[in-house]
């Protein structure tokens, strides 16, 4: 939990707030070293711009940081808190001359803490504070000896300024490394001085036997892998802990991702903390998803492939055939096989099993064919998006828009075949849409609906084969209503009501 938001509206320096974020986002792993509570202190004057009103620092808790290696010493987070007067001058001291203070045992929540100045470009614009809870103070185990070993370079670094270090990669992969997942301390050399249990058996997953004390990490991790192609190119500055960097390594089927966090000393690197993480299983299912994904897209791009020859074979049909209506209908499929071809053409060109549906509607316009006469000069045209439409619906939908579109253009403007006269007119498709329901409005200034005693807005104005196949795709495969209405002025207005089916939102 954090407030620093609170600190930006009221001031506080944006590059001092920037540092703060870094230190939050990465102290986690000095909670995990120390087994103890962290716990971030601002000096509320400076937020204000006033360091010099009042009594002196008027500090509060921004941020709280619990371990996950052992139990915490706060059961209720410390955030926007005051400290207690007697350890408020422990902060002040932090603050005020730049050293690390250590609290006295009094029996409180302060017991033996460490206060360690946060220092941003020479300055110090915070206080971080340690709460270690008192049966952990007394651990001798080496691998608690080691762990507080690293938490302790750590907290210097921050004192210093170095830690977290701004060029840290900000982004990682999933199975991000963590404390527990297995820890190399590794000399200035590049030796490993200390190996966790889990950091051990990290290694042994990728191969290794025997002792590891005591040899050179990147010979090591080299030996192991050496049967692999190239490697990233930051892998030998991680092996060395000579950058703070992450990168991972595979052998056979084992994938192990590593961090390194060089320590620093008065600018000098003394040594190293290498973070190791098994990630085999994570790496597996994220092949297996990328495979599925791949496999989905070819899927829809053999449909598209197969509905295209129809589509042809269709049109050879089509030449062979005397009679003009045969002809008429051999072609009206083969608009209808290309509308549903556009659909699977678009997802097999996509990462999700969803589209951006605006883009096949315009493309579905331009498939619908010139029925009307030469005379007539029409506009096809969306005022409007559609936005991402599932695979589930996008067939159906577009099939329907371009059979209503194609049943606008040859019904609402016919021309007299004894005097034909020019005709100018328009069709328009406007959606609405309000999160998963879709509200879509066609419109023509064409001649209007037929005449006729008892028809209902939900009739349809004709049995024709178009009409049985919207009214088919709109009731039965999108589960919505569609209803025929006369225009104002003129013309005919169809509207569709659709609850889609809800969309993944996209990364």
């Amino acid at each position: 939990m954090s407030v620093l938001g609170q600190l930006r509206e009221s001031g506080f320096d944006e590059g001092d707030l920037e540092r703060l974020h870094l230190l939050i986002g990465d102290w986690q792993l000095i909670a995990d070293l120390s087994f103890a509570d962290l716990v971030l202190w601002v000096d509320r004057r400076q937020a204000a711009g006033r360091p010099e009103d009042g009594d002196g620092p008027d500090f509060v808790a921004v941020a709280h940081c619990r371990p996950t290696t052992g139990s915490t010493v706060f059961p209720v987070d410390a955030v926007g808190e005051k400290p207690p007067p007697r350890h408020r001058e422990l902060l002040v001291r932090a603050l005020t001359e730049g050293v690390t203070v250590i609290a006295d045992d009094d029996g409180s929540q302060f017991a033996k803490a460490d206060v360690v100045p946060v220092r941003h470009d020479g300055r110090i614009i915070a206080v971080l504070t340690r709460h270690t809870e008192e049966s952990k103070r007394s651990g001798v185990s080496r691998f608690e000896r080691n762990y507080r070993a690293c938490a302790a370079s750590l907290l210097d670094m921050v004192g210093e300024g170095s830690f977290p270090p701004p060029e840290l990669p900000s982004s990682a992969k999933r199975g991000e490394p963590r404390v527990g997942d297995g820890l190399l301390l590794l000399n200035r050399e590049g030796r490993i001085r200390y190996a966790s249990p889990n950091g051990v058996s990290v290694l042994y997953r990728l191969g290794s036997e025997g002792d590891i004390e005591g040899r050179y990490l990147a010979d090591l991790v080299d030996e192991l892998v050496a049967q692999r192609g190239t490697v990233d190119e930051s892998l030998p500055l991680v092996l060395t802990g000579r950058a703070p960097w992450r990168s991972e390594i595979e052998s056979g089927r084992a994938s192990i991702s590593l961090r390194s966090i060089p320590l620093m000393r008065e600018g000098n690197r003394t040594g190293a903390v290498i973070l190791a993480r098994d990630v085999s299983e994570i790496r597996r299912r994220e092949r297996e998803l990328l495979s599925r994904d791949a496999m989905i897209r070819e899927m829809h791009h053999r449909v598209k492939n197969n509905l295209q020859t129809v589509s042809a074979l269709l049109r050879l049909q089509a030449r062979r055939v005397s009679s003009a209506d045969a002809r008429s209908a051999i072609e009206e499929a083969m608009r209808r096989v290309s509308v549903i071809a556009v659909v699977h053409d678009a997802l097999s060109q996509s990462m999700d099993e969803s589209v951006e549906f605006d883009d096949l509607v315009d493309r579905g316009l331009r498939l619908t064919p010139d029925l009307s006469s030469p005379l007539v000069d029409l506009e096809l045209t969306r005022s409007a998006s559609f936005g991402p439409i599932g695979a589930e619906d996008a067939s159906p939908l577009l099939l329907a828009v371009t059979e209503l579109v194609t049943n606008a253009v040859e019904h609402g403007f016919p021309v007299d075949g004894e005097n034909p006269q020019p005709v100018s007119g328009s069709v328009e498709v406007r959606p609405e849409r309000h999160g998963n329901h879709l509200r879509l409005r066609i419109l023509d200034d064409g001649a209007g609906l037929p005449t006729g005693t008892g028809r209902t807005p939900q009739t349809p104005p004709g049995n024709g084969l178009g009409t049985q196949i919207v009214r088919t795709l709109i009731t039965s495969d999108l589960r919505g209503s569609i209803e025929w209405h006369e225009r104002d002025g003129g013309g005919t207005e169809v509207v569709i009501e659709v609850d889609l089916t809800p969309v993944e939102p996209r990364a």
